[in-house]
């Protein structure tokens, strides 16, 4: 005998979301779109240049093919860059895979193969690895490089394009529908993912 829970209650807006962090930055840009999101050294964006800037990262992401289970891996500290791929690359529908900055050139060659990344976003504090493994690994991702303001030291640009230049070339499309970006959570039961290891590893590099 069906429920009577089961009985004309099938997913629809009213009674099932996707469980994703999307909607959270969408309402903390809509309630409290003034406070500071982000800090940075010297520089601050509110919630609402938060949310601009990751919706142009979809968009440029999107401009250059990237789709549902799509793969972005990144090579990036605790930045700016990396809280927004957490949101713009989903928004996408791509699938994020953040590569542990402490990993030596093979394993991250590995690990874009094994992903089959189609861009990278790197950090040029780890160009040298970087460069290595892109020539040992038989992923060719589309490569963009990030400029941290508050890295000093020595490190090369190793992609076509800098990461700020990339979100000047998206959208901000404010009026498109959260339910269309929204990350499908089924497109991992289709694909392999690879898995970094948590222990010894920062929050922001797993």
């Amino acid at each position: 005998m069906a429920s009577p829970y089961d009985t004309d209650l099938d997913r629809n807006p009213a009674n099932f979301q996707p469980l994703t962090p999307l909607s959270f930055l969408a309402r903390a840009a809509a309630v409290y779109p003034d406070q500071t999101a982000v800090i940075h050294g010297a520089r601050s964006w509110t919630y609402r240049e938060f949310y601009a800037r990751t919706r142009r990262l979809a968009s440029a992401l999107a401009q250059r093919g990237i789709k549902r289970g799509d793969t972005v891996a990144v090579v990036l500290a605790n930045t700016p860059a990396m809280l927004e791929a957490h949101y713009g690359v989903a928004m996408a529908g791509g699938v994020l895979n953040t590569i542990n900055t402490r990993l030596d050139a093979a394993i991250v060659a590995f690990t874009l193969d094994h992903g089959e990344a189609k861009v990278l976003i790197t950090d040029r504090e780890y160009s040298q690895v970087v460069k290595d493994a892109l020539a040992a690994c038989r992923a060719k991702p589309l490569v963009i490089d990030y400029d941290d303001s508050e890295f000093t030291g020595a490190g090369d640009r190793l992609g076509a394009i800098e990461y700020e230049d990339f979100l000047r070339g998206g959208v901000d499309v404010a009026d498109v529908s959260l339910q269309r970006l929204v990350f499908h959570l089924d497109a991992f039961s289709r694909r392999r993912h690879p898995c970094m290891p948590a222990r010894g590893a920062r929050a922001g590099d797993v």
